[in-house]
C-alpha cells in the first residue's frame, strides 16, 4: 500500500490539490492561446480524455487578454503559464485564471513577485513555484557548478522565502528536469523541507516512445514513495496522449482506476491465435471507455483461464479459436476471424451495465 506524503490541501477552481485528495491529472495546450476557439476544442478534447487541469501558455499581452474567454468556455481549472514578463501575470489573475505558474529562473526580479503574490492573494488563488532545471538563476549554476538537485531545491526554498515575507503560502511546487535521477533527487529533498503539494513531471521528456518510458519511471519512483499531488507527463505529442500516459501509471501502481486495463500475454511457441493484433486493436477500441474495466487477452490455456477469471472479460485462446470468459465463467468458443468482433460485442453490453448503475447511482 503506498503512503501519500502529507501535504497542504490546496483548492483550484472545483478541485482539490493535495492533502487527501487524489493525485490530479493535468496537461498543457499546444495551441495558441490567443486562438479562443482552437484551445477551447484542445481542451475539451483533453477533458474528455480525463484532464482534471489544464494549463495554457503565455507569451504575449494577446494571449493573457484571451484567457478570460478560455476560461468562460471551459469547466476545467486553467493555469497561466508565466515566463519573464510580470504584467503577462497580473493580466491573467485580472481575466480570472485559477492558477498561476512562475518560473523563479527568469522571473527574478522581487518587488514584482511580491505584487504578483499579493494580487494573487486577493484573488484566492495558487501561485505554482515552477523551478526548470534548464532555466535557473545564473548564480545558482554557478554556485553548484551545473545542475543538480541541490541547486533546484535551492531556487524553490527562495521563492517560498520571498512568497512567505508577503504573507502568501498558497503554494504548489514543482522541480523539472530532463534527467529522471536529478528530478527524483530534487523532489526528495524538497519534500523533507516543506509540506506544500508538489507538482511532479519529467520535463521535455521526449517523443510518444521514450518520453513515456522515462516519465513512467521518473514518476513510478516519485508516486510510489508517496510524493505528487498531481502529475503532467510531458510529450512531444498530442497533448490527449499526455493524459492517457499519466491514467496508465497511476493505473499501474493502483493509485486510480480509469478506463480499461489491458492484460494481454507476451505470446510463446504455445500461441495459436494472433495475440498481438487482437489485443492492439481491443485496446484500441476500448481506449475512450471512461469505466474502470480489467480485460484480458491471452494465448493459451497455461495462464489464459486464470488471468481471464480476474478480469471482468477475458480471452483464452485456442487453435484458431478463443473462449469468451466473464468473471470467470465461459460464456462461449468462438472462431477467430469471429473473436474480436465478438469480444467487443460483450465489451460493449457490460459497458452499458456500467452505464446504467451510474446513470442510476446520479438520479438517488
Amino acid at each position: 500500500m503506498i503512503k501519500r506524503r502529507k501535504t497542504h490541501k490546496i483548492k483550484i477552481r472545483n478541485i482539490y490539490i493535495g492533502g487527501d485528495a487524489p493525485v490530479a491529472v493535468q496537461s498543457m495546450t499546444n495551441t495558441a492561446t490567443k486562438d479562443v476557439e482552437a484551445t477551447l476544442k484542445q481542451i475539451k478534447r483533453l477533458e474528455e480524455a480525463g484532464c482534471e487541469l489544464v494549463r495554457v501558455g503565455v507569451p504575449d499581452m494577446e494571449s493573457a487578454k484571451a484567457l478570460g474567454k478560455i476560461i468562460s468556455g471551459t469547466d476545467l481549472p486553467v493555469a497561466a503559464d508565466i515566463h519573464f514578463d510580470a504584467k503577462l501575470a497580473h493580466e491573467a489573475i485580472s481575466q480570472g485564471v485559477h492558477k498561476l505558474r512562475i518560473n523563479p529562473g527568469n522571473l527574478r526580479n522581487r518587488d514584482e513577485v511580491k505584487s504578483l503574490a499579493k494580487q494573487a492573494n486577493s484573488a484566492g488563488i495558487p501561485i505554482r513555484i515552477g523551478v526548470n532545471a534548464g532555466s535557473l538563476d545564473p548564480m545558482l549554476y554557478k554556485k553548484y557548478e551545473g545542475i543538480c538537485a541541490e541547486a533546484m531545491v535551492e531556487s524553490a526554498d527562495r521563492e517560498i522565502v520571498l512568497l512567505n515575507k508577503v504573507g502568501f503560502d498558497n503554494i504548489i511546487i514543482s522541480l523539472k528536469a530532463s534527467s529522471v535521477p536529478i528530478c527524483v533527487e530534487a523532489y526528495r529533498l524538497m519534500s523533507q523541507l516543506c509540506d506544500y503539494p508538489m507538482h511532479i513531471g519529467i520535463t521535455e521528456a521526449g517523443t510518444r516512445n521514450f518520453g513515456t518510458i522515462k516519465s513512467s519511471v521518473g514518476l513510478g519512483i516519485l508516486l510510489y514513495e508517496g510524493i505528487g499531488d498531481t502529475l503532467r507527463v510531458s510529450l512531444t505529442d498530442d497533448p490527449v496522449q499526455e493524459i492517457r500516459v499519466a491514467w496508465d501509471i497511476l493505473k499501474s501502481l493502483e493509485i486510480r482506476q480509469r478506463g480499461p486495463e489491458l492484460i494481454s500475454c507476451p505470446t510463446c511457441a504455445r500461441t495459436q491465435i494472433d495475440v498481438v493484433r487482437i489485443a492492439c486493436e481491443v485496446e484500441e477500441r476500448v481506449r475512450n471507455i471512461p469505466y474502470p474495466l480489467k480485460l484480458a487477452v491471452m494465448g493459451c490455456v497455461v495462464n489464459g483461464p486464470g488471468e481471464a477469471k480476474e478480469a471482468d472479460l477475458g480471452i483464452a485462446g485456442g487453435k484458431g479459436k478463443g473462449v469468451i470468459f466473464k468473471e470467470g465463467k465461459k460464456l462461449r468458443v468462438v472462431d477467430e476471424e469471429n473473436l474480436l468482433d465478438s469480444f467487443m460485442d460483450e465489451v460493449g453490453k457490460l459497458v452499458e451495465e456500467m452505464r446504467n448503475i451510474a446513470s442510476k447511482e446520479i438520479r438517488e
